[in-house]
Parts: structure tokens; C-alpha cells; sequence
């Protein structure tokens, strides 16, 4: 599978560095499948659905880096998109989930409760409602313990295509997962927001002190979110030569992954 890394979602937090909304667009036999979107048209044309967060993150909010218009300029249309696997329900990775209607939406069971069916009054708060009033197709799993690199709970999503893997990493969201895609020379770890730079899984890039007070912040469940550190952090070291580890946020990953693909 072919796999293009875009950038849909230049933010500038206030006191910190400049961030990405790093996705995947892959190239299957059945289709394009995005994992995550960033922000979507509907949310540059009307930047209120973002709620009160989007003054603090500020997103460019830039038509041109829209999933659905980078598609486009690749020679694709919106409708080649079959399935959309997303990390999380946070408005800067589900926003453009809109503007492909037509498409899957694969979620943990656990986050689709969370941010959908039964949200607790944190949750209520944190996610927008605004972004699946379309509708979607939602498609649900329950990781069942196939191992994956050494996480119990995984799940490959074989009715979307081989060589795609939902990993349940519950911490910054109840039902976050880690997407894991093969891209034919190596494997790629989507990790999306269960880290937010790279020197929480080397131990060695200083990790800037806006990050490091931004991430609790932010976690529903801040002991899971350590401990999915430090499973990350072994994994990283173990220095597996066919597995790249991205997450959502960092530029310098999204560059290097973008460089080598």
C-alpha cells in the first residue's frame, strides 16, 4: 500500500512550538483510506464548531490543507475515500470526517461511547457533537487481544484491507487507539495524541516545558497516559528496523516520515 503523509492542520499554541495534524492517506485495493482528517472545510468556513479550544491551539484553518482538497490535487476524488480509522474523536482529528459522507468511520467502541452515545460531563465538554451531526457511518471494534508488537489489545481491520491494525491505547481519550499501517518497506505506528514529541518515547530530545504541562492537561486518565509512555518508550527502544513511530502533532516526525516514504 502506497502512503502519503499530509499536514491538515498548521496550529500555533499560545507559548509553545508550532504543531502539525499529521494523516495518512493509503492507497488500498479497496479504496483510500484516511487515518485521522485534522480539520475539515466545514470547520475553516465555520471555525464556532471547533468551540472555545481554537483560540488557545489557533489553527491556520487553511482551505489548502484540507484532507478533502489535498486529496483532489493528487489526482483523486473525495468519493476514493472508503474508510476513515481515526484515533481519536478530538475536533482536530475527526474535523473533516464531513467531508467525506459517504466513507466508514472506524472508532473504538470505548471512544465511540465516550464522545457519542453515553459522555460523562468532561466528556460533554471536550468533544463537539457539530462534527458527526451529518450523520456518518460509524463502525465500531472491540480490539480482542490478537497481539501486535507486543500489545495485547489489537485488532487487524481486514474488512477494510489487510496490513491496517487498530491498537487500543486508552489514556488521552477512553477508547484512543494507535493505527498501524503497511507500507510495504515498513510499518507505520500512528500513535496519534498517546504522545506529543518525540523525546517522550527516546529519552533523550528535551521535551519543551509547554508540552510536558499541556499533556496531563489533556489526558482523561493521566496514569494510563505514563504508562502508554512507557510501553511506547520499550517499544522505540527495541529498535525495530521495519517500524516508524509518528504521532499527531510533532513536525520534525512528520517531516522525517514524509522525507522517507
Amino acid at each position: 500500500m502506497q502512503v502519503h503523509h499530509l499536514n491538515c492542520g498548521s496550529m500555533h499554541p499560545v507559548g509553545a512550538p508550532a504543531v502539525v495534524c499529521h494523516v495518512l492517506l493509503v492507497e488500498t485495493n479497496n479504496g483510500l483510506v484516511l487515518i485521522d482528517t485534522g480539520y475539515g472545510l466545514r470547520d475553516i468556513a465555520q471555525p464556532t464548531r471547533l468551540g472555545p479550544t481554537r483560540h488557545y491551539f489557533r489553527p491556520a484553518l487553511a482551505t489548502d490543507e484540507a484532507a478533502a482538497c489535498q486529496i483532489e490535487r493528487l489526482g483523486f476524488a473525495r468519493e476514493d475515500v472508503r474508510h476513515i480509522v481515526v484515533t481519536h474523536f478530538d475536533v482536530d482529528h475527526i474535523g473533516g470526517i464531513s467531508d467525506f459522507p459517504e466513507a466508514h468511520i472506524h472508532t473504538t467502541a470505548a471512544e465511540l461511547l465516550g464522545a457519542v452515545r453515553n459522555p460523562s460531563l468532561r466528556e460533554k465538554v471536550r468533544f463537539r457533537p457539530a462534527q458527526w451531526a451529518h450523520g456518518p457511518k460509524f463502525v465500531e471494534h472491540t480490539p480482542d487481544g490478537e497481539k501486535w508488537r507486543g500489545f495485547a489489545a489489537a485488532k487487524e481491520l481486514t474488512d477494510i484491507a489487510a496490513g491496517i491494525v487498530l491498537v487500543a491505547l486508552p489514556g488521552h481519550t477512553r477508547g484512543h487507539a494507535c493505527i498501524g499501517v503497511d507500507a510495504g518497506h515498513r510499518w507505520l505506528l500512528h500513535c496519534g495524541d498517546a504522545f506529543y514529541h518525540p523525546g517522550t518515547i527516546d529519552g533523550q530530545t528535551p521535551v519543551p516545558r509547554a508540552v510536558r504541562t499541556l499533556e496531563p492537561i489533556l489526558a482523561l486518565d493521566r496514569k494510563r497516559v505514563r504508562d502508554n509512555h512507557a510501553r511506547l518508550a520499550e517499544l522505540y527502544r527495541r529498535g525495530e528496523p521495519d517500524l516508524l513511530m509518528l504521532c499527531s502533532h510533532d513536525a520534525s516526525l512528520f517531516a522525517h516520515a514524509k522525507s522517507t516514504a
